[in-house]
């Protein structure tokens, strides 16, 4: 029977789908119902089988036998991506697969250019594309080329490619991890247009913000099977979190370590540093054993001032002091050997070397300590070191010597801590750390990050994820407009408060510190 929600007909049915790869189960009899003009959110760790189950919808999988697809209640066979596009279904990746010196039209009717005498119509391909483009509510003209639009634009080219298939069932993976605020904003308005044009949306993301604002329902996924379904009115973080990874929300951020009093030491002493443009006058310290969390808007200057701690960029004012000790730092070099070790925000561009093996990213800090005499390298050590890294960390691998750029981002945060770790920091400067990996992997940074406080490092986090500098920050500075503008304190009793970051942030009256 085609399942209904309101008197509604199903637009798209998943039934009882199961995909094997040689003895590796990746789903396990998976259902999905998805309806007409829903945002149908779908969550899960990574490995949990939502790409999997997507391929199959898009049909670059087949699946095993014994599953059902329906598309408005009749059985169908997507047994190709042609099939696939020819019942309505698209999908866009998370990374775009636009020709950039190609025009938006061009890159719209790619590989369905409609033609005249034989050649492909320009003419009539802009003809068509301007009604799409402004049904999206997009302000760029057709003719302009792809290479000259932010990434932002070139994902409303996508969307605007999947309307000239006339798809009613859009695939959206990750859409926002690489665009601004402005341009996520702009996106969920045409995901509203959409939806209101009876399109369905499935939309892929570990943005638990995301998910309350877009979705009307969420199905979750654990290791390749259906755990289940929540509406709208049913989501909370506690169940999304217990769905996904078998626990409830009580145990997802670790924090062991007891809150570090003023009456202890500070390792890192911050005092007035600026560098006269972004960052003015800010002064901290960090307690051996401390998570300090640094939180503010988008802008505010808490990236930039952890790159000034760290050497990575250039300061006109402030000093540093390390243990009672001051310090000159010019350059990241300088910060590793004095024992401040600092995460990247971008693990991608400025952390990993993506086509490098995990083994040779976790012991590229250290290369020096493997010199053997005559300027050899001590390859066992270092392939200990590096077995050593993935067993205390949870990393996911088949082995030390696979490449980076195959493992999940949560498992490529965790090779560049333990990159980190093993310059033997006094202090680490943690940017995001959580940015882009799912909640399994975040709940298992979590545990570092207070194993870690545990051993007595002063770690600082920045994030903009305020319920993860709640859980797992002792106290929280709040940066405003490149200058720390306050700071919250909580105890056991009174735990630190969300409203009182958000006023200092945003500067309205009567914050409270």
């Amino acid at each position: 029977m085609t399942a209904t929600a309101n008197g509604q007909r199903a637009l798209l049915e998943m039934r009882d789908i199961s995909k094997t790869f040689g003895a590796s189960k990746a789903l396990s009899q998976v259902s999905l119902t998805v309806h007409p003009g829903e945002v149908h959110a779908l969550m899960g760790e990574n490995g949990a089988g939502k790409s999997t189950l997507m391929k199959i919808l898009s049909g670059a999988y087949t699946a095993d036998p014994g599953g059902l697809v329906l598309i408005d209640g009749e059985t169908v066979t997507l047994g190709d991506p042609l099939k696939a596009k020819a019942y309505g279904i698209a999908v866009i990746y998370q990374e775009l697969s636009l020709a950039p010196n190609l025009t938006v039209a061009q890159n719209m009717f790619l590989g369905n250019e409609p033609s005249r005498f034989g050649l492909a119509d320009r003419a009539e391909m802009r003809r068509r594309a301007e009604p799409i483009l402004k049904q999206l509510g997009i302000g760029f003209d057709s003719s302009r080329r792809v290479a000259e639009l932010s990434l932002g634009e070139r994902q409303m080219v996508e969307i605007a490619r999947a309307l000239t298939t006339k798809a009613r069932i859009i695939v959206m993976d990750e859409p926002t991890t690489s665009l601004t605020s402005r341009e996520t904003d702009r996106l969920f308005d045409v995901i509203a247009r959409l939806k209101a044009d009876g399109i369905a949306i499935i939309y892929i993301s570990h943005r638990m913000e995301e998910i309350y604002q877009l979705s009307d329902r969420v199905s979750v996924l654990r290791d390749g099977a259906y755990v289940g379904t929540l509406d709208r009115g049913d989501l909370s973080a506690s169940k999304l979190v217990s769905m996904m990874v078998g626990r409830d929300l009580s145990s997802f951020y670790k924090k062991e370590h007891r809150q570090v009093g003023s009456e202890r030491a500070a390792v890192l002493s911050v005092k007035n540093i600026g560098d006269g443009n972004k960052v003015h006058d800010c002064s901290f310290e960090v307690r051996a054993g401390e998570v300090l969390g640094i939180a503010g808007l988008v802008g505010s200057g808490r990236t930039e001032l952890a790159r000034l701690v760290y050497g990575a960029d250039h300061r006109t004012s402030g000093d540093l002091v390390l243990n009672g000790k001051p310090l000159a730092i010019n350059s990241p070099r300088d910060a590793l050997d004095a024992g401040i070790a600092y995460l990247t925000e971008d693990r991608k561009v400025l952390g990993l070397f993506l086509d490098m093996s995990i083994s040779d990213n976790i012991n590229i800090g250290v290369l020096s300590a493997d010199a053997k005499a005559g300027g050899v390298r001590d390859f066992a050590r270092a392939r200990e070191r590096a077995v050593h890294a993935v067993k205390s960390l949870s990393i996911r691998t088949a082995g030390t010597q696979i490449n980076v750029g195959a493992l999940s981002g949560g498992n490529q945060q965790k090779v560049l801590l333990a990159r980190l770790l093993e310059t033997k920091p006094k202090a680490i400067i943690l940017d995001e750390p959580t940015r882009g990996v799912d909640v399994g992997a975040k709940s298992e940074i979590y545990r570092i990050i207070d194993e870690l406080a545990q051993n007595g490092i002063a770690i600082v986090v920045i994030s903009s994820d305020l319920p993860e500098i709640l859980g797992i920050a002792d106290r929280v500075l709040v940066m405003r407009e490149g200058r720390i503008a306050g700071e919250v304190t909580g105890s056991a009793e009174a735990p630190i408060g969300q409203e009182a970051i958000m006023a200092l942030a945003t500067g309205s009256a009567g914050h409270a510190a």
